[in-house]
C-alpha cells in the first residue's frame, strides 16, 4: 500500500470511529498451540495454519478443505518447546482455566503472541481437538478431561 492510499484509508476509517489502530504487516507463519488444564496447564504439539487463500478470512477459516493445519508443525525441537512454554505462560497470564488455543506469528526467528482463544472451536475444521489428538489425547479422553477440569474448578470456587 502506498502512503497516499494509507492516508485515504485512514480518512475513510475515521468517518466511523474516532480511534484507529494501525499495525505493521507481518510476513510470517501462523502457529497454534492448544492448552489444557487449570493450575497445571499443559501444551499440545504446535500446528501450522496454511491458508488456502491470500487472506485468512472467515471463508478461508471455515470452508472445509480450504485451509490446511499441519500437525505437528514443521519446527525444530527447540522452537516447539518455546511455543509450548509461551502458550502455557500466556494461559497463566490471563488466569486461564480448562482450555484455550494460543495463536502465534513466527516472523523469522521472532515469536509474537497473536491471540488467546479461551473457547476454541470443536467443529470438523477446528484445530484444538486435532492438536490434542496428535499429542496423544484422543477426542473422547479430551472431552472427559475437560469435564474433569470444569468440575475441579467448580469445586475450588465453592470452597
Amino acid at each position: 500500500m502506498q502512503a497516499s492510499e494509507l492516508r485515504l484509508a485512514l480518512a475513510e476509517a475515521a468517518r466511523y470511529d474516532r480511534k484507529l489502530l494501525v499495525e505493521r504487516a507481518a510476513i510470517c507463519r501462523e502457529i497454534e498451540v492448544a492448552v489444557l488444564g487449570n493450575d497445571e496447564p499443559e501444551a499440545s504439539v504446535p500446528g501450522e495454519v496454511i491458508p488456502g487463500k491470500e487472506w485468512y478470512d472467515y471463508e478461508a477459516k471455515y470452508t472445509p478443505g480450504l485451509t490446511k493445519v499441519v500437525i505437528p508443525a514443521p519446527l525444530s525441537e527447540e522452537l516447539t518447546r518455546e511455543f509450548q512454554r509461551l502458550a502455557v505462560a500466556a494461559f497463566r497470564a490471563i488466569d486461564g482455566a480448562g482450555m484455550a488455543r494460543v495463536d502465534f506469528f513466527l516472523e523469522g526467528d521472532r515469536i509474537l503472541v497473536n491471540e488467546i482463544n479461551t473457547i476454541p472451536g470443536f467443529t470438523e475444521t477446528s484445530a484444538y481437538p486435532r492438536l490434542w489428538e496428535a499429542s496423544g489425547l484422543p477426542y473422547p479422553a479430551l472431552i472427559d478431561r475437560l469435564i474433569q477440569l470444569a468440575l475441579e474448578r467448580h469445586a475450588d470456587r465453592r470452597r
